[in-house]
């Protein structure tokens, strides 16, 4: 049969599904976009951010800071094409904002063909993650989190479609190679992502094969090797490396942490202790929506798309355990790969409304709208905020110039000493340090008649400097 305008239906269909493709291609430009124009490129390097791009010579700037047991060579590996040669952070935010959007690209792309008559599904669920404050941050930013979720996105995906009937090699090699992306980024999230595919695999009898099993095997594996090797060398195994890196993580222990994942949504970028962060209601609000709509989507979806959107919804929930109920502490980065997965059945429920009544269409435009501007408000607030908190460091450094501490001088002090050594050209240490740099602290009792030096114009409060006392001569020498 033919429609008004001499289609068949599978054209008709061939038509939606390019449509939905150009959508999301548009999408994935939108937030690449977004993210450069309220996340400067030349926003300098973070804490975490230093201690990945301080693998390459061109951003070590002589800074020897250890490869601690919890990170993983996966954010290195993003950064090798430009790092290697340049250390530019305009041209490595640059290359990172676009990894990114590729990335989105990627992981909502195996869901298009999932849904049928109704392949715009997709592009919504894009944008509904892609649009958020902390994806638009990070964006551009050397951290893992983006990436493990549209790892997990794009391997739920190819999963779904493979166990539904669609065996083809290449969503097997798309399962293998998500799957993978994942591992490298971070092994322990890994392993709650591919925890119920598998069981889905098990339980599930119209999915029983064993094709998605050996390509998520292998994709896991080979991935994991440079983890367990790495294991194996610095650290003395792999169950020496996964208990160092629990006590470096303060622990992981049964307990409620969801109110402080809550207390993040608006920032800060790390919220550790929590104790001083309250709620804000409106830039929350879509926090508890998420997964009503998620719950409303499952309803409305077709019998024959609700397995997938059920087991995206049980991975969106697996990766949320450990930041939900095993540590005490967050971050908003922290559950990307619940709300991309989480986006996908709430797409199905605005797709819905959309095309159910047209007097629908004002409320929820006007819903969509509030939302972006609020996220994008977001966005430029927390960018502001750091561009303001990384001046500090040049501010402290110049603190320290004053006091005749110069390149190559050993830093102790703070959590951020990191990248005030980095700005200054000093090593941070925790011993026999040239000097402290504090932050809303006085110098411990040892050290309590060192001069303390106040740094002027900081925007963080409380920042000083604490040289030490000369020892007969030169305070600390270049190189």
């Amino acid at each position: 049969m033919r429609d008004g305008q001499g289609r068949t239906a599978g054209e008709e269909a061939g038509a939606r599904h390019r449509r939905a493709h150009r959508a999301l291609l548009a999408v994935c430009a939108v937030v690449v976009l977004l993210s450069a124009a309220l996340q400067p490129l030349t926003q300098p390097l973070g804490w975490d951010e230093l201690v990945y791009a301080s693998r390459f010579t061109p951003f070590a700037n002589g800074l020897d800071v250890p490869f601690e047991a919890p990170r993983t060579r996966g954010v290195p590996t993003l950064l090798a094409p430009v790092a290697l040669w340049s250390d530019s952070v305009p041209l490595l935010r640059g290359w990172l904002s676009l990894l990114a959007g590729a990335a989105l690209y990627a992981g909502f792309l195996p869901w298009l063909r999932e849904f049928g008559t109704r392949p715009a599904v997709v592009p919504i669920a894009a944008a509904g993650y892609g649009t958020l404050w902390s994806v638009l941050f990070y964006a551009s930013s050397a951290m893992p989190n983006h990436y493990t979720a549209m790892g997990a996105t794009a391997a739920v995906g190819c999963f779904v479609r493979y166990a539904g009937g669609e065996r083809r090699r290449r969503l097997l090699s798309g399962l293998a190679l998500s799957l993978a992306l994942a591992t490298l980024m971070r092994p322990n999230d890994a392993v709650w992502i591919a925890g119920p595919l598998l069981l889905a695999l098990l339980v599930h009898r119209p999915w029983r094969a064993l094709a998605p099993a050996v390509a998520m095997a292998a994709g896991a594996l080979a991935a994991a090797v440079p983890w367990v090797i790495e294991s194996e060398v610095r650290f003395g195994g792999i169950g020496e490396r996964l208990a160092l890196a629990t006590d470096q993580q303060g622990g992981m222990k049964p307990q409620f942490n969801v109110w402080r994942m809550v207390s993040a949504v608006d920032g800060p970028l790390l919220c550790r202790p929590c104790t001083d962060d309250a709620l804000s209601v409106p830039p929350s609000l879509w926090w508890f929506a998420l997964p009503v709509l998620a719950g409303v989507g499952l309803l409305l979806a077709g019998r024959a798309r609700r397995g997938g959107l059920w087991l995206a919804t049980a991975v969106a929930g697996s990766t949320a355990v450990t930041y939900a109920f095993l540590i005490d502490y967050s971050a908003a980065r922290f559950l990307f790969t619940s709300y991309a997965l989480l986006m996908i059945p709430a797409a199905v429920a605005l797709h819905t409304a959309w095309t159910a009544a047209h007097r629908a269409r004002l409320p929820l435009l006007a819903l969509c709208g509030t939302q972006l501007a609020l996220q994008l408000s977001l966005t430029h607030g927390n960018a502001d905020i750091q561009a303001e908190a990384r001046r500090d460091w040049t501010r402290v450094t110049a603190a320290l110039r004053e006091a005749d501490i110069g390149p190559g001088c050993r830093l102790a002090g703070s959590s951020s000493v990191i990248p005030i050594a980095h700005a200054a050209g000093c090593r941070p240490t925790a011993t026999n340090p040239d000097a402290l740099v504090l932050r809303g602290t006085r110098p411990p009792h040892a050290r309590r008649h060192w001069r303390v030096i106040a740094v002027p114009g900081a925007y963080n409060d409380w920042w000083i400097a604490v040289p030490a006392p000369p020892a007969g001569g030169q305070r600390c020498r270049d190189g």
